[in-house]
């Protein structure tokens, strides 16, 4: 993964094309079929998902982001916990939830000894890493510099 010297500072077209690269390692490792969904809530609101599987079933959100997060980020990281208990709360609770990341240094915060990662452990949402090619990862982190502000 090259990053091309005419894309925009601000597109993240690498990191979710890393995203459905962690997708596609993650049905290898559980052995399922998973596919982005839209959740609809009780009120008609709805959510994106990430990867969904009916069975066995499963709900996840994936971040490509590599290094560790800033403050900002760690709420994105949050939101997206929320979104699994809410996507649960309608396909079902015994839906196994996963947080996918692609780094250990931005899965840390929220799988060590900290609020976050209790607050997600309390309710019962996984964190797991993809393995990424090197290649992979160091697109996205050229990809992060150039986007940085």
């Amino acid at each position: 993964m090259i990053d091309e010297p005419d894309v925009k500072p601000g597109d993240s077209q690498v990191q979710r094309d890393a995203e459905r690269m962690m997708v596609a390692w993650l049905e290898i490792e559980l052995e399922c079929e998973l596919k982005p969904r839209r959740i609809v809530l009780p009120d008609k609101s709805w959510l994106e998902l990430d990867a969904y599987c009916r069975t066995p079933l499963i709900v996840c959100e994936a971040w490509a982001h590599q290094g560790p997060p800033k403050s900002a980020q760690k709420m994105k990281v949050m939101n997206d916990a929320m979104k699994l208990v809410a996507a649960r709360r309608v396909v079902g609770e015994e839906a196994r939830a996963i947080l996918l990341f692609a780094d250990e240094a931005a899965a840390a915060r929220f799988s060590r000894r900290t609020w976050h990662a209790t607050a997600l452990q309390e309710a019962r949402i996984e964190v797991m890493i993809a393995e990424l090619s090197g290649e992979v990862r160091d697109g996205i982190r050229a990809a992060q510099i150039r986007q940085f502000r």
